[in-house]
Parts: structure tokens; sequence; C-alpha cells
């Protein structure tokens, strides 16, 4: 039996990182898979070349179309939010939009839980509570996820993560062969993502790991910068295979719903029917 699932994110880019290889494998197994963001990036990091024009949002989703159908993707939504930034003091909405982060819990779960509905999604693919390295609208997007699964009756929500221990010790051996950039805080990996005691699912995407590869490189704003400086994307595209499918090849999740006691599975969809 073929399933529908539909991946929640906040920018365009968050996809490949997180969520890609298991996308993919879904896809590649005959499954329908939707991605739906919750804004177009507008105020992520980037060179002039992107950015100076001011269309850097318009040219991430059309990044996020590329990434889609290397993985296999059969629908692309946008909720139409702005994006938050980084920055804790928040830039004034754009014209006829809202920062997402500003926007009411109960009305961005409504307009997610309409596309669950329209889709009659079997799993929706959110986000743990920590946003994993903590950005304001990740957070949002775990608590419009876990509202909008409540909203449409999903049978299963599963909140991507990383356990901490793992991705440490991946950036550090990666540290070993490349320098990352000036932005990159190896120390709030320490207090990012997830212990390992809480992830329920791990999914092995290593089949499926040139589609994954695919998907970040459909992403050449976000490993862009100006000065001849590396990007946390593009330093993480340097690393060489073996290397990379070892670093990438795993994907994680927490169910919510799984009890202290239940195994680890290696299968999205795992339990129904």
């Amino acid at each position: 039996m073929t399933h529908t699932l539909l991946a929640f994110h906040a920018h365009p880019d968050d996809e490949a990182l997180l969520t890609s290889g298991t996308m993919a494998r879904a896809a590649a197994e005959g499954h329908r898979v939707v991605v739906v963001v919750a804004t177009d990036g507008e105020l992520g990091l980037a060179s002039q070349e992107y950015a100076g024009d001011g269309t850097l949002g318009s040219r991430r989703m059309d990044e996020l179309h590329r990434s889609a159908e290397a993985l296999g993707v059969a629908r692309v939504e946008h909720l139409g939010y702005a994006d938050s930034g980084l920055s804790p003091a928040l830039e004034p909405d754009p014209p006829g939009r809202t920062r997402f982060v500003r926007v009411d819990t109960e009305v961005a779960a409504q307009r997610l839980a309409a596309i669950l509905r329209e889709e009659q999604a079997d799993v929706l693919l959110s986000y743990e509570r920590n946003g994993g390295y903590g950005h304001q609208d990740h957070k949002k997007v775990h608590a419009v996820g876990r509202r909008a699964a409540e909203i449409a009756e999903t049978p299963m929500l599963l909140e991507a993560t990383v356990p901490r221990d793992t991705i440490c010790r991946a950036i550090d051996l990666a540290a070993r062969l490349y320098h990352f950039p000036p932005e990159f805080d190896r120390s709030s990996f320490d207090r990012a993502f997830s212990a390992r005691t809480e992830i329920t699912h791990r999914i092995n995407v290593t089949r499926h790991i040139a589609a994954k590869r695919a998907s970040m490189l459909a992403h050449a704003s976000q490993a862009s910068a100006d000065g001849g400086a590396d990007r946390t994307l593009a330093a993480f595209l340097r690393i060489p295979r073996p290397l990379y499918d070892l670093v990438f090849g795993r994907e994680w999740f927490i169910d919510p719903a799984a009890g202290p006691d239940d195994p680890i599975r290696h299968d999205i969809f795992h339990g129904l029917p």
C-alpha cells in the first residue's frame, strides 16, 4: 500500500539538510511526497550575486523546486509567510505578508492542516522542540506542525532531528579537513537538536544519497558568500565521498507519541496500514 508523506519546513534548503534522503526514499518506493515551506527564505545569507537585486526569496523558491525535482517530490507549496531572519530584533513585515514568527500558531496550523487534509497525508514531518540549532522560524515550525497534525487528525507526526553527539563527531571529523566559515558556531551544536535517547526513527538513506546531494546542490544561493568565504552548505558539499555518504547516510526522527521502551524504527511508515 502506498502512502502520502508531507514534509513541513521553515525555509527552502531546510528540506535538503534534514529530510531529503527520507523524501527521496519514499518517492522511490512509490509513495506520494509533498513539501511545504512556511517562508521563502528572503532574509537568508547569500552573496550579492543572489541577494543584490532584492529577489532572493523568489530565487530560493526556484531552488526549492529544483531540489524537489531531484527528490521525486510531487507537490511544492509555500504557506505565504515572510522569513523572520536570524536576528532576535524582527524587521517590519513586508507589504501584504507577516513574518512567520509573528503569526498566530492556530492560524498557520489551519493553513497547513488544509493541505494535510487535501492530500490525505499519512505522515507529517516537522521539527523537534529545539528547532534544530534554534532558529526562531524552526521553533515555530515545531509548534505549527504539532497543532496542524491535531487539527487534520494526521495519523503520524514525526519530528526531524539529529542526535547531537553524532553531529558533533561528524563536524569535528570534517573540521580536520575543511575550514568552516566564520559564522559557523561549533559550540552551538552541543545544545542543539536532540539527545540520542529521544530518537525513535533512524532511516537509512544511503541508497538515495545521490538525490540528497543533488538536493543540496540545488540551493546554490545558500552555498554562496562574498569575499571568498565558505558557507556551511558549501563546506558540506566539499566533503568527498565516501565520507559524505557516512555523514549524511542516516536521517533521524522523534515520534512524540512513542513510549519510552519502544524499539527504534527503520521505516518512516511503520505502524500504518
